[in-house]
């Protein structure tokens, strides 16, 4: 039988996920009429039609469980003039909204004032994978503004409208 290779370590896999851009994003929710949230990096669109996204949230988030018993959650995408929120939602905290504008959804959950785009879901299945719960959700209303977006890249927060195209 031949071996298998060793699995790579924490640290090889945190590396290797620097690799990959990705968009900014604060994941919002009520609990019991108070607003939580906590950045998410792990968002993905699924579907246009229905317009369906995912995103992934480690269980031992202090949010996790609001999400878990919500129904709606929002998905605030941050603009490049947000570093102020990604550090906010991204540290732990006992009210992260104190002193943050933000007003409720069609459904309730919190979309944050200066965001690139918001929108707000149904959440549609929740699933087990390893260490997360990744929510399926049904998009039932959105909204886009001209701001560019903030994303993440090799460890940094980069301006996603300064990117250069390739040709």
């Amino acid at each position: 039988m031949p071996t298998l290779p060793a699995r790579p370590d924490t640290d090889l896999m945190k590396q290797v996920n620097r690799q990959f851009v990705t968009g900014v994003t604060v994941v919002t929710a009520l609990d019991d009429g108070t607003p939580k949230g906590l950045a998410v990096n792990a968002f993905s669109s699924i579907s246009l039609e229905p317009a369906t996204v995912m995103v992934c949230v480690q269980r031992t988030s202090s949010t996790h469980d609001c999400l878990f018993r919500t129904d709606h959650l929002a998905i605030n995408i941050l603009s490049t003039d947000q570093l102020d929120v990604v550090n906010r939602f991204a540290a732990k905290s006992d009210d992260k909204f104190k002193g943050l504008d933000w007003t409720p959804g069609p459904f309730g959950s919190p979309l944050i004032a200066r965001s690139s785009a918001q929108m707000e879901a149904e959440i549609r299945e929740r699933l087990q994978a390893s260490t997360h719960t990744v929510f399926i959700c049904r998009v039932v209303h959105a909204c886009v503004t001209d701001s560019d977006p903030m994303v993440y890249s090799a460890g940094r927060f980069v301006d996603g409208g300064a990117l250069p195209p390739l040709e």
